[in-house]
């Protein structure tokens, strides 16, 4: 059952469009007061996480009929640019699988652009498997440190919240950049 528990808890975090904590630290959390191994935690950790961000990334392209034809056509311009040349995907499946900003707003973004999000979404479980293995195998020094204190400094953190909020930002600015111009040139 805490396995259940586990994976709607980390579902429900990445369906968050911002602030939410980050996923490491629940299943960090999860390492120290319980006994679940570290692999099912990853594991379930990894595919709750991808689940949650791809059903983000769909409701946020569900919003691309809430918005302008002309904001729409400038979507519709980038996508084009991120979908005609296969080093452009290789360096969008990086981006989902390394990147080190939050990911709810690059999810966000993929959903506003329209991108296909079945590889999007596998490349972000393929690169959580191995950034949550590094966390929860270095849980005994965060033991040392106090886990609680971790985690409120990043929910409360000013530099969390600023680049939280910068991000959201730079998903609206998407919307108004004029891409069709843009990429005449």
């Amino acid at each position: 059952m805490i396995y259940f528990y586990l994976g709607v808890v980390i579902f429900l975090m990445n369906l968050a469009p911002a602030f939410a904590p980050p996923t490491w630290s629940v299943l960090v959390l999860f390492k120290l007061n319980s006994h679940i191994p570290a692999i099912p935690l990853v594991a379930i950790g990894a595919l709750a996480a991808g689940s949650g961000r791809y059903c983000l990334a769909r409701a946020t392209g569900l919003l691309r009929n809430k918005i302008s034809v002309k904001q729409r056509a400038n979507l519709e311009a980038a996508s084009q640019v991120l979908n005609q040349k296969t080093s452009h995907h290789l360096v969008g499946l990086l981006l989902f699988a390394l990147s080190p900003i939050p990911s709810a707003q690059l999810f966000e973004a993929a959903g506003l652009i329209g991108m296909r999000l079945v590889p999007l979404t596998l490349a972000f479980f393929a690169g959580r498997i191995v950034s949550y293995s590094l966390y929860v195998a270095g849980t005994s020094s965060l033991q040392q440190k106090g886990m609680g204190e971790l985690i409120q400094n990043s929910l409360t953190s000013p530099w969390g919240i600023a680049v939280q909020v910068f991000l959201l930002f730079c998903v609206y600015l998407l919307m108004k950049i004029d891409w069709s111009k843009l990429l005449k040139h």
